[in-house]
């Protein structure tokens, strides 16, 4: 019965035009009731919480690809290692990263190039070209070999990184007086290496990077660490004379 009421009222204002306010959303209040009632569609909260997460992702990516071009321009540099001259501490097709802040050394801040440090450098010859050798005389040494022994300013070194089955000529070399700002460097790989014994000394300048990491192969990943080499003194009067005839400076 009361049914058939509610269908007659609904007929009577369809016919005269009547139009019913829908009920509220919210019970008995209605949105437009109160100005400050705040209305919650998840929908577009999540649309609008995904594209802030995007924009945030975006700026973060944008900002690590800054600080990584930054430091691949100042701080370090990816090298392949080409050939076998610094077996076998430095294997052929292996990848390192190289310490560029010695560059700028004159800060004292920055590291130093020291005896044993393996560095990257420009071929003097051809600066197109980049070797990677191990410094052996710093600059006012007096660098010679007698019989394949490194001499420093009259001094043997004590090489615990040579593989001595790959060093095995007894050749020997005239002392070469280091200049100021030169390096002289050598291969670990002493039978196959071209070096400051063939083609002279490197100019501080031309040093652009000391090996820092190796990260390829990944099995091989690891730090490469600075060598201490040990200089044994000689006995009295086999000291190197500058005067000598033999004496070379390059």
């Amino acid at each position: 019965m009361r049914s058939a009421e509610v269908g007659e009222r609904e007929n009577l204002r369809k016919m005269f035009g009547i139009r019913t306010r829908r009920p509220p959303p919210f019970g008995d209040v209605h949105v437009d009731d109160d100005k400050d009632i705040q209305v919650h569609r998840p929908e577009q909260a999540s649309r609008h919480g995904l594209w802030s997460e995007g924009r945030l992702l975006l700026r973060d990516l944008i900002f690590a690809l800054m600080i990584a071009a930054l430091v691949v321009v100042f701080v370090v540099q990816p090298v392949k290692v080409e050939g076998t001259s610094m077996l076998p501490r430095l294997h052929d097709g292996e990848r390192i990263f190289v310490n560029k802040l010695i560059y700028y050394d004159e800060y004292r801040w920055a590291p130093k190039v020291e005896r044993g440090d393996i560095v990257v450098f420009w071929y003097p010859d051809d600066p197109s070209k980049s070797y990677i050798k191990r410094v052996i005389g710093l600059p006012r040494d007096t660098v010679e070999m007698r019989e394949g022994v490194v001499r420093v300013n009259g001094s043997d070194l004590e090489e615990k990184y040579i593989d001595h089955r790959l060093s095995l000529s007894p050749r020997s070399y005239p002392p070469v007086y280091v200049r100021p700002n030169y390096y002289f460097v050598m291969g670990d790989n002493r039978d196959n290496s071209s070096d400051s014994r063939a083609w002279g000394l490197v100019p501080k300048k031309y040093v652009y990077g000391k090996a820092l990491f190796r990260y390829w192969p990944l099995r091989a990943a690891s730090m490469i660490r600075h060598e201490d080499i040990k200089i044994v003194p000689s006995p009295p009067g086999t000291q190197t004379d500058p005067q000598d005839p033999q004496y070379e400076e390059r």
